[in-house]
């Protein structure tokens, strides 16, 4: 069984869903941010970045967002959210899971955190909202010609990840979901049953 260590609406929040989505058995241990548990010597000892999420896989600590995404997808539902090695697909699936957390994750959290770079908060979130918006506008042109989703006719577990740094752009001047093809993605991923069931664990309500 999976032990994840999580904070609601995080980027821990993919790692819940595909939990749920796969109906993997797994132990929630929430994470006190706002009283900072995860800069305490006993969580650094499981996440040495201080952050979650960190999933606890065959007793071992391991994170970073992504990289469970992909563990988790690989390792169980038989190839639904993960094409294999052999297949054409792999490259494409291994490049948008890699340029979505350079292309918009990283953007998204200096919007949501400017005092990260100790510089003027308004005219980081005004650059990093430039980042974003150009992101979107390449993300949204190739579900056009592409889609419905990345790679195409069936989910993947970048779609999953994709969904998440959707709902993180909700406060943003122009959110991810204003792009029409982005927001059709939004709609399907939403209308998954795990989502609801993933809001009602994680008692989150915006951008439901």
């Amino acid at each position: 069984m999976y032990a994840l260590y999580y904070s609601p609406g995080t980027a821990s929040f993919v790692v819940h869903w595909l939990l749920i989505e796969l109906e993997l058995p797994h132990e929630l241990r929430n994470v006190d941010m706002a009283g900072r548990e995860h800069k305490g010597a006993g969580y650094l000892a499981l996440n040495p970045n201080g952050v979650v999420p960190t999933l606890l896989v065959d007793g071992q600590p391991r994170y970073e967002a992504a990289a469970l995404t992909l563990y988790l997808a690989d390792r169980h539902g038989q190839g639904r959210f993960a094409p294999s090695p052999e297949d054409p697909r792999r490259a494409e699936y291994l490049q948008w899971m890699f340029n979505l957390t350079a292309t918009l994750q990283a953007p998204l959290r200096l919007w949501w955190y400017p005092g990260d770079l100790n510089a003027d908060d308004e005219a980081v979130r005004r650059g990093a909202q430039a980042r974003i918006e150009a992101a979107c506008e390449r993300l949204d042109a190739h579900l056009r010609e592409h889609g419905p989703y990345l790679l195409g006719e069936q989910p993947s577990a970048a779609d999953f990840y994709l969904t998440m740094l959707m709902r993180w752009t909700r406060k943003l001047p122009r959110p991810a979901h204003d792009w029409p093809q982005l927001g059709e993605l939004a709609r399907r991923m939403k209308a998954r049953p795990s989502f609801a069931e993933l809001y009602r664990r994680e008692g989150l309500e915006e951008w439901a």
